[in-house]
């Protein structure tokens, strides 16, 4: 199936949806429209950074169909699990499948080339299936148009377009607002790092996982600040609300800026406030709390290993080099070869670049 992607834009400005909704994720704001309520409801991973559906730098449309037909050729990109990628000749097609929605593709998201304006399309079919399944729970969010992982490709791949990226990693900002960035793999450390900084010392936590970096240009998005404890905090100790105002005011100005995320680990700590970045941590498991510093060709590689990039373009890749290039420019790297106790907490606190 194809689509005019020109037209996919021109649609947009002269819709006749009458509800929006709008959220923002790394100072890129999302415009969503459609036909009722229902279409545009945030999935409460995203409530959080609801904003104004103003100035959007993405802007879509969502569409219910009776049945979506799977592509016939080879994709650009198979995520081998969820989701598949097609080029068009002045855009993209993303397919979503899921068992519990049976063979055929249960949504599309279709791109223009510079991901600005997009379209999701919604199968009727492929809800009707799910819910004659009596082994599936079928609830009000089961068939959002907003789902994961639709919203984290929809930033990873703006994120090309401007001078940021997403980095696997848990951003936390002390109260004097110094803002440390702690990036690793799955199981280096990042969930047991946030345990232990918020065990001991009032912090915000911007993420547990996911982290955007970007430049700090001083036109931020008017995302509600607030303190968000994790997503789910049943036996977590509650801390004291940070004064993020004052840490804004009183900050020395730097040159790059990170941002939370709604894509949390096991950590569970999703935020949708941001922080001047001070140092950046590449984390892995060791003896000694030993910290090193890395030069910037190491830096750029450590963290390019750590990032989410789609590596299905080339000309994204390199944009993202040039970034960590300029990123690590900005703000010193260290290798943190620690052990998971207090005194992990307590090196980086009496460190001194």
């Amino acid at each position: 199936m194809s689509i005019a992607f020109a037209g996919v834009c021109a649609g947009l400005e002269q819709s006749g949806t009458c509800c929006s909704s709008a959220f923002c994720i790394g100072n890129i704001t999302i415009e969503i429209r459609g036909l009722c309520t229902e279409d545009v409801a945030l999935v409460p991973a995203l409530e959080p950074f609801q904003v104004s559906p103003s100035d959007a730098d993405i802007n879509l449309q969502i569409e219910w169909v009776q049945k979506l037909f799977p592509i016939d050729r080879p994709p650009l990109f198979d995520s081998g699990t969820t989701w598949r990628l097609y080029q068009e000749d002045s855009g993209f097609i993303f397919d979503f499948t899921a068992p519990r929605f049976g063979e055929a593709p249960y949504r599309k998201l279709f791109l223009d080339s510079s991901f600005r304006c997009g379209l999701v399309r919604m199968s009727e079919q492929s809800l009707t299936y799910a819910r004659s399944q009596p082994s599936v729970a079928v609830d009000a969010h089961s068939l959002s148009p907003l789902e994961y992982p639709l919203d984290e490709l929809l930033i990873m791949h703006r994120l090309t377009q401007e001078k940021a990226i997403e980095l696997h990693g848990c951003g936390i900002v002390r109260a004097d607002g110094t803002g440390n960035l702690f990036v690793g793999h799955s199981g280096a450390g990042k969930s047991t790092t946030t345990r232990l900084w918020t065990g001991c010392e009032d912090v915000e936590v911007l993420s547990d996982d996911r982290i955007i970096v970007r430049r700090d240009e001083g036109r931020e998005k008017q995302v509600p600040h607030r303190r968000y404890a994790p997503v789910r905090n049943d036996n977590a100790k509650q801390v004291p609300h940070l004064r993020l105002a004052e840490v804004r005011n009183d900050s020395p100005k730097h040159t790059m800026r990170m941002y939370g995320t709604p894509w949390h680990g096991e950590a569970m700590y999703a935020s949708p406030n941001s922080a001047a970045l001070t140092r950046i941590f590449v984390l892995e498991h060791g003896r000694g709390n030993l910290l090193t510093s890395l030069s910037p060709s190491l830096a750029v590689a450590e963290l390019f290993a750590r990032s989410f990039v789609p590596f299905h373009r080339h000309e994204y890749v390199d944009s993202a080099l040039a970034f960590l290039q300029e990123l690590v420019d900005a703000v010193p790297v260290y290798r943190y070869s620690f052990e998971p106790d207090q005194r992990a907490v307590d090196t980086i606190r009496n460190f001194h670049d």
